[in-house]
C-alpha cells in the first residue's frame, strides 16, 4: 500500500476518536439538568415582617407564661424550639435514613461512568500437538504460545475503540517451515461503532443522565422529609406547650372548685345552705380531679412523641426525664403578602421540582425511544500493522517498519419490517410525558391552594385569640358574681361550677387559638417550602461508607 493511505488508514480510527468526548470525563454536560445545588441542599427560613398596626383599638395579647413542668426525679432537661429543630436535623431518624438515599443515588451515578472506563485486557494460550500426517508439508509436532493484552475505551457515541498488541510463537518440524521458531508481533486499531440505532452521545449517556436525575430526585425527597420532621417537631413542641398549660387550667378548676367546697361547707355549717350544696361541690371537685389525670395523660404522651423526633441520647423514649419548654409562643399579627408568598413557593417547593426533574428524564427516554425506533447500522473498522521474525526483537523490528499491513472495513445492518413495538414504546413515553405535564399544573394548583389555605388559617387563628381574651375575661368577671351571689345565698355551687366550667372553657379556648396560631404558622411555612426560625438550614448527606479494599466491614458501633 503506498504512505499516503497508510497513513489515511490509522488517521481514520484516531479522528473518529477525537471527535467523541473524552471517555475521561466524569463531569458530563448533561448534568447540568441538575440545577443549582443550593436549591436541594438549603432550606430557607419564612420570612413574614411583622404589622406594627392593629386594626382598631386591639392590642396584642400578652407575652404568654413558661410551660410548667414537673420533675419527678429523673431530671429535668431545658429545651427551647431552635434547640429541638437543631437536635431533629443532627438525630432524627426518620431523617437520618432520609438523608442515605441521595448518597446510594450517587453511586448509581458512579455505576453508570464506570460503563465509559477503558478496559484493559490480556488473553494467552500455550498449545503443543503431535499429530500424525500423510504428508511432510502438514505439521506433526508443533509448539504455539500466544499473548494479546489489549485496551478497549468505550466513546460517548455508542462506539468501542480498541488497541491491541497480540504476540504468537509458533515452533514446528516442517522441513518447509521459513522461519523456526516463528514470532509474530503486530499492533491493531480497531473501532467499532454504531451509526444510527445506539448511536450519539444522547443514546450512549442516555442511562447516565437517567441517574443524575435520580440522585437530584433523592435530593428532593430528603429535603421534602427534612421539612416534614421539622415541621413534625414544631408541632410537637407547641402541642406539648398546649397540653402542659391544660394542666393548669385544670389545676386552677380544682383549686376553685375547693375553694367553692370551702365556701359551702362554711354555709351550711351557719346554716343557710341545705347540704345538697355542699355534695354539689364535692362532686365538682371529683370532677376536676379527673380532668387533671386526662390531661396529664395526654401531656405525657404528647412529651414521649417529642423525644422520640429528637432522638436525643439524654433523652429517651423510655425515661422519665421532663422536657423544659423553654420557649413559649409568640402571637404576633404578620403581614403576609399572598401573592410573594405563592411566587416563593413556587419556587421553593420540592414537590414541583420532583416533577420538573421526572420532565426532564422523560426527554431523555423519549429521546432514547426515538434512537431506539432507527434501523440498526454498525461500522467495524481494522487496521492491523504485521510484524514477523525469528525472534521477538525482529519481529519488534519488521513490525517498526510498517512494511506489512492489512486494513478492514464493514458495516452491518438490520432493518425491522413494521417496527410497531418500538413505535408503541414512544408513543407510551410521550403520553407519560403529556400526563405528567398535566400533573406539574395540578401540583402549582394544590399549591397555590396549600397557602392560600395557610394563610386564612392564620387570620381564623389571630381573630380567635382576640375573640378568646375577651371570652375569658367575661367569664372571670361570671365568676367572680356568682361567687359572691353565693356568699349571700343567692346563688347556689352548681351555679358557681357552672361559671368556673365556662371560664376553663374560655382559657382552653385561648389556650387552643395561641397554639392554632403558632400551627398555622407551621403549616404556612411548610406550604412555601422553608421552615420558621431565622436560620438557614444546610442539608448533608450521608458520606460513603468506607470498604476495606472490595469488602465492607461493618463498625461495631452501629446502633
Amino acid at each position: 500500500m503506498p504512505q499516503p493511505d497508510r497513513r489515511a488508514a490509522i488517521a481514520l480510527p484516531l479522528l473518529l476518536l477525537a471527535g467523541c468526548a473524552m471517555p475521561f470525563d466524569r463531569a458530563p454536560a448533561d448534568e447540568a439538568l441538575l440545577g443549582p445545588d443550593g436549591r436541594l441542599k438549603h432550606i430557607k427560613p419564612l420570612e413574614l415582617p411583622r404589622t406594627t398596626e392593629l386594626a382598631g383599638d386591639v392590642e396584642p395579647p400578652p407575652e404568654l407564661p413558661k410551660a410548667v413542668v414537673v420533675d419527678t426525679g429523673a431530671g429535668v432537661v431545658p429545651l427551647t424550639i431552635e434547640a429541638a429543630r437543631a437536635a431533629a436535623i443532627e438525630n432524627n431518624l426518620d431523617v437520618r435514613v432520609s438523608l442515605i438515599a441521595p448518597t446510594i443515588a450517587a453511586e448509581r451515578v458512579t455505576e453508570e461512568e464506570a460503563a465509559f472506563e477503558a478496559v484493559f485486557r490480556v488473553s494467552g494460550v500455550a498449545q503443543q500437538t503431535d499429530t500424525p500426517t500423510f504428508s511432510t508439508l502438514q505439521d506433526a509436532q508443533q509448539e504455539f504460545q500466544s499473548l494479546n493484552p489489549s485496551l478497549t475505551i468505550p466513546t460517548r457515541v455508542g462506539g468501542n475503540f480498541t488497541i491491541a498488541a497480540p504476540f504468537t510463537r509458533n515452533q514446528t518440524n516442517n522441513p518447509f517451515a521459513t522461519v523456526d521458531p516463528a514470532f509474530t508481533q503486530d499492533l491493531e486499531f480497531s473501532l467499532s461503532q454504531p451509526l444510527l440505532r445506539n448511536a450519539g452521545r444522547r443514546a450512549a449517556t442516555s442511562a447516565l443522565r437517567i441517574a443524575a436525575l435520580d440522585r437530584s430526585l433523592a435530593a428532593t425527597r430528603t429535603k421534602l422529609e427534612v421539612i416534614a420532621q421539622l415541621a413534625a417537631v414544631d408541632r410537637a413542641y407547641w402541642q406539648l406547650y398546649s397540653a402542659r398549660q391544660e394542666i393548669e387550667v385544670r389545676i386552677q378548676q380544682r383549686d376553685l372548685a375547693v375553694a367553692q367546697l370551702e365556701r359551702a361547707q362554711r354555709q351550711l355549717e351557719a346554716q343557710r345552705i341545705a347540704e345538697i350544696e355542699v355534695l354539689r361541690a364535692e362532686s365538682g371537685v371529683a370532677d376536676r380531679a379527673e380532668a387533671i389525670i386526662v390531661a396529664q395523660n395526654l401531656a405525657a404522651s404528647r412529651q414521649r412523641e417529642l423525644k422520640r423526633l429528637l432522638n436525643l441520647p439524654e433523652l429517651p423514649i423510655q425515661s422519665q426525664t421532663a422536657i423544659d419548654l423553654a420557649s413559649v409562643p409568640d402571637p404576633a399579627l404578620y403581614d403576609a403578602n399572598s401573592e410573594t408568598l405563592i411566587s416563593s413557593a413556587l419556587t421553593s417547593r420540592m414537590e414541583l421540582l420532583e416533577v420538573e426533574l421526572q420532565l426532564a428524564q422523560d426527554l431523555v427516554r423519549i429521546d432514547l425511544a426515538e434512537n431506539q425506533a432507527l434501523p440498526e447500522l454498525n461500522l467495524d473498522a481494522l487496521y492491523r500493522i504485521n510484524g514477523l521474525g525469528g525472534s521477538h526483537g525482529a519481529a519488534t523490528e519488521v513490525l517498526a517498519e510498517n512494511d506489512f499491513e492489512d486494513w478492514r472495513i464493514g458495516l452491518t445492518a438490520a432493518i425491522p419490517i413494521g417496527n410497531e413495538a418500538a413505535v408503541s414504546r414512544l408513543r407510551q413515553l410521550v403520553l407519560s410525558r403529556l400526563q405528567r405535564i398535566a400533573t406539574k399544573q395540578l401540583r402549582e394548583q394544590t399549591i397555590r391552594q396549600d397557602v392560600l389555605n395557610a394563610l386564612d388559617d392564620m387570620a381564623t387563628s389571630w381573630q380567635r385569640v382576640i375573640a378568646a381574651r375577651e371570652r375569658v375575661r367575661l367569664a372571670t368577671r361570671t365568676l367572680r358574681a356568682e361567687e359572691r351571689q353565693f356568699n349571700v345565698g343567692r346563688s347556689t355551687s352548681t351555679d358557681v361550677l357552672d361559671a368556673s366550667a365556662r371560664l376553663a372553657d374560655a382559657q382552653l379556648s385561648e389556650l387552643s387559638a395561641i397554639v392554632d396560631y403558632q400551627l398555622a404558622q407551621v403549616n404556612l411555612a411548610v406550604s412555601t417550602g422553608t421552615l420558621l426560625g431565622q436560620a438557614r438550614v444546610q442539608i448533608e448527606h450521608a458520606p460513603k461508607p468506607e470498604l476495606d479494599g472490595f469488602r465492607y466491614r461493618p463498625r461495631a458501633d452501629v446502633r
